[in-house]
């Protein structure tokens, strides 16, 4: 699952410039006939997948080509169908933008000057998405613009009566004093990261820099790293960026405190106040651009119906993950057992039981995903460029982390959620535009019911606005933006997310089963449905 800074840079990309009434679902069709999910080979196959073999599967890595050939070889094993472009691989073509670690950035206080280590001290966003590029270069007079924020409740703002026009504004990714609980989480996460820099860009500054600080914010951080110092986009109209000179939008650095202290006032924590400060900065982000290829694995079940098989229900997860990270107690490899291995050997398992029975109407197209993790790319070209045609898809089930039981926040335990084997997270079916998705979340209530032991469904973040915007963060939405009804099934976020620390010792594979056995049958009452789900 992508982080939210795919979500923030879209905002910053504006910064630079009669409902159908839902029918009654019909009665789950039984899957009685199929085999059940078998958890000896689901745990095998997660156990190799999710392997210091692969080494994280980052796109465009050996890993990644080892993981997609991987699972080609499970589909042909099982007797799918190849429907890629290349036998069962779909090739992505993708432009990688790595930023040097050698890139020089200095802060200078009188005769001293201390230099910070690009990727550990701070980083870089480039690519903003949609074409937009954060300049490269900057230096200038450092101002201090404390936590950035304007309260209208207390009077309180940081930014008033500062000229930050052409100076290197530095904003700590804190809360002040006296804020509730719900307003210090906002400021110190992702949202603050959009509020700040949405009001700060339009200020002029030569480069924002924002500090995150405490244990939250090192581990927010640290999730940024991988994506933003070696960052993709689809090659297919990814033009040369502009010059340094004419892009519109400022450097933007994010750092933490305990390692960036240099732009902070000398007196901080005790001095908070906003001010100029006696500094200078310099700073050049240095970029490589490479042409390399990612591969989605497309493998289709035909369908038994001659009149239906040429439409198909479509089953999705992705089999990236964020590949090597900074080492914590010697284990540097991001294994992603949960984010997406849970998804993408619970397809497999899908795909091993739906053979053993007798074939459904409609036909079921199998679609593993890569660089999901660098902004949906796999999923976006797949619906730019299909291998099937894209009208012919009539609903599209997202298997992403489904084999953990996480709560509503990444800090689910401190949030009051409680882990549960029971509780599954659906999103789509209030979230998707124009309701297209709401006839599939009642066919999706009926199988659930039907099942020998209903999971409790969630719809917490079944709202596209709800703050961890989960229905913008999977593949799933690259398909509801073509207007196929779409739902999202999660067992959550955890503390594990984007770290080394996401390893099959920490699945729960009975629930892993049950979820896969649930997405099994409501392909299977989708593809017998004479009608699609709208």
């Amino acid at each position: 699952m992508i982080p939210r800074r795919f979500i923030l840079v879209a905002a910053l990309a504006a910064c630079a410039a009669p409902q159908p009434v839902a029918s009654p679902a019909p009665a789950p069709t039984p899957a009685a006939a199929m085999a059940p999910i078998d958890e000896v080979v689901l745990r095998a196959d997660l156990s190799r997948f999710a392997s210091d073999e692969f080494r994280g599967r980052e796109t465009g890595t050996p890993g990644e080509r080892m993981s997609a050939r991987f699972i080609a070889e499970r589909a042909a094993e099982l007797g799918l169908e190849p429907a890629g472009d290349s036998g069962f691989y779909q090739r992505v073509p993708l432009v990688l933008e790595q930023v040097a670690d050698t890139s020089p950035f200095t802060v200078t206080r009188g005769n001293r000057t201390v230099s910070l280590q690009a990727g550990s001290d701070v980083i870089p966003l480039i690519s903003l998405g949609d074409g937009v590029y954060a300049r490269q270069r900057a230096q200038g007079g450092i101002v201090f613009a404390g936590y950035g924020v304007r309260d209208p409740v207390t009077g309180r703002d940081d930014l008033a009566n500062l000229d930050v026009r052409n100076r290197i504004v530095v904003v700590v990714m804190g809360a002040p004093a006296g804020v509730d609980d719900a307003t210090r989480r906002q400021l110190e996460g992702q949202d603050g990261l959009s509020i700040r820099l949405q009001r700060l860009i339009p200020m002029g500054p030569a480069a924002v820099v924002l500090l995150f600080g405490g244990e939250t914010g090192a581990s927010l951080f640290e999730q940024f790293i991988p994506v933003t110092m070696r960052s993709m986009t689809l090659a297919a109209g990814s033009a040369a960026p502009p010059p340094d000179a004419q892009r519109q939008v400022p450097m933007i650095l994010l750092g933490r405190v305990e390692r960036a202290a240099a732009l902070l006032p000398a007196q901080w924590p005790d001095d908070v106040r906003p001010q100029a400060l006696p500094a200078q900065f310099s700073g050049n982000a240095v970029t490589t651009r490479t042409a390399i290829t990612g591969y989605n694995v497309v493998a289709t079940l035909r369908g038994s119906d001659a009149r239906m098989n040429r439409s198909y229900v479509a089953i999705g997860a992705h089999h990236d993950h964020v590949g090597i990270l900074a080492a914590v107690a010697g284990d540097s490899i991001a294994n992603g057992a949960d984010d997406d291995g849970s998804g993408s050997m619970g397809m497999l398992a899908v795909a091993r039981s739906m053979v053993t029975g007798p074939r459904p109407r409609r036909s079921v197209l199998f679609i593993w995903h890569t660089a999901e993790e660098q902004g949906l790319l796999g999923s976006q070209h797949f619906t730019e460029r299909p291998t099937v045609p894209i009208d012919s898809v009539v609903a599209m089930l997202n298997m992403d982390m489904v084999g953990r039981n996480g709560g509503v926040t990444e800090d689910f335990v401190a949030a009051g959620g409680t882990p549960s084997p029971d509780r599954l997270f659906i999103v789509g079916p209030a979230a998707a535009p124009s309701r297209q998705s709401r006839v599939l979340g009642t066919v999706v209530d009926s199988v659930n019911a039907a099942q020998a032991r209903p999971f409790a469904l969630d719809r917490t973040w079944d709202d596209p606005d709800h703050p961890e915007r989960l229905y913008f963060r999977s593949d799933h939405f690259n398909y509801a933006q073509k207007g196929i009804p779409v739902v999202f099934l999660t067992t959550g976020l955890h503390e594990d997310y984007h770290k080394v620390g996401d390893e099959v010792s920490k699945i729960d594979f009975p629930k892993l089963a049950r979820v896969s056995a649930l997405v099994r049958d409501i392909t299977t009452a989708l593809a017998n449905r004479p009608t699609r789900p709208r």
